[in-house]
This record gives structure tokens, sequence and C-alpha cells, in this order.
């Protein structure tokens, strides 16, 4: 098993074909091959992971950073990270692995002041 299927496991990969868009066709034909999609998620994952700039990435990838981070902000504009996310949430529900009759919901509430002044009487201190 290589980097590419450890970053991106096969059930991973299977939901993420469903939302990712397809390739453009090239009018005129030919050029250079496209880099495989499994290839380039494997590194966006591999520098959202490790924290490594878009620059560092190891070649071990088979895609130039430049094609990475092209192939990432064509993919944000798609927002194909929120509908991964959102397949991915509802797969152990469709699978019958959580039990929705329970569930709790935590939640804060502060008031936001406009003015931007503490709420609390400031006492000046001595000098």
């Amino acid at each position: 098993m290589g980097i590419v299927e450890r970053l991106v496991p096969d059930g991973l990969w299977e939901s993420f074909q469903h939302v990712v868009p397809d390739a453009p066709v090239r009018p005129q034909g030919g050029g250079r091959q496209r880099a495989g999609d499994r290839e380039v998620l494997a590194a966006i994952v591999f520098a959202a992971s490790t924290g490594c700039s878009w620059r560092q990435l190891p070649p071990v990838f088979g895609a130039s950073w430049q094609t990475v981070h092209r192939r990432f902000t064509e993919w944000t504009a798609a927002r194909v990270w929120a509908e991964l996310h959102r397949v991915v949430l509802e797969q152990p529900g469709v699978g019958g692995d959580l039990d929705w009759s329970r569930a709790t919901i935590d939640s804060v509430n502060v008031r936001a002041l406009k003015s931007g002044r503490s709420p609390f009487r400031v006492r000046p201190t001595a000098a």
C-alpha cells in the first residue's frame, strides 16, 4: 500500500468520486496527460494534515505543486469540500450505524455589545 492509498482510502475515494466534477475536455485534444484525481487529493490531504506549503509537496504524488494548488482552487470553487463533508457525515446514518433518536445539542449564547464597552464597571487602578 502506497502513500496515496494510505492518505485516500478506498471508502473516501468512492465518496469523493461522487462529488468531484468531471474533468474538462480539451477542445484541441492532445497535451500532457491529466494528473490523477486520487493522487492530487492525496497531495491535498498531505498538505492539510502536515501543514507543509504547496511548494514543499514531495514528488511521490506524481503532480506538481502548481497542479495540486490549481485543482484545490477549482474544487473549492465547485464546493467539493462542503459536498464531500455532507456525504461523509450521511454515510453512518444511511448504514444504520447511528441512532438519531438520542442526541445532545450544546450551545453558548453571549450578547455582543454594539459599543464595545464592557458590561462590568472597571475600577481604575492606582499608579
